[in-house]
């Protein structure tokens, strides 16, 4: 009966991927960073001064063109599972969703700017 418990319970484990439980890859982990990297820039974007505010939203749209084309890049890893691409899928969504509101404080904040 031991054997048997045993032997069951290593099969289930062998059966199950882990990797599945992994969150984002380390290229989504990259751009996470990256998108709080424009966030702060864009906070000092809004803080700032004249020519500096210029100067620093250049920098931002900059991070963002680069963000922009990683993620255009980005593709599922061929080895992945149909259940690790969907969840590969639904993170790239969600960052997807990050970058769009970004580039919507961003235009806000130009509009704000050119409004002074």
């Amino acid at each position: 009966m031991y054997k048997i418990l045993i032997s069951s319970i290593l099969w289930v484990m062998l059966g199950f991927n882990f990797s599945a439980f992994a969150g984002p890859d380390p290229i989504q982990q990259m751009l996470i960073k990256r998108l709080q990297e424009s966030k702060l820039k864009l906070k000092e974007v809004e803080a700032a001064q004249s020519a500096e505010r210029q100067k620093l939203m250049e920098q931002h749209m900059k991070m963002m063109a680069e963000t922009m084309e990683k993620m255009r890049n980005m593709t599922p890893h061929k080895e992945m599972g149909m259940h690790e691409q969907e969840e590969w899928m639904g993170e790239h969504q969600k960052l997807m969703q990050q970058v769009m509101g970004q580039m919507m404080d961003e235009h806000h904040t130009l509009m704000k700017m050119n409004c002074k």
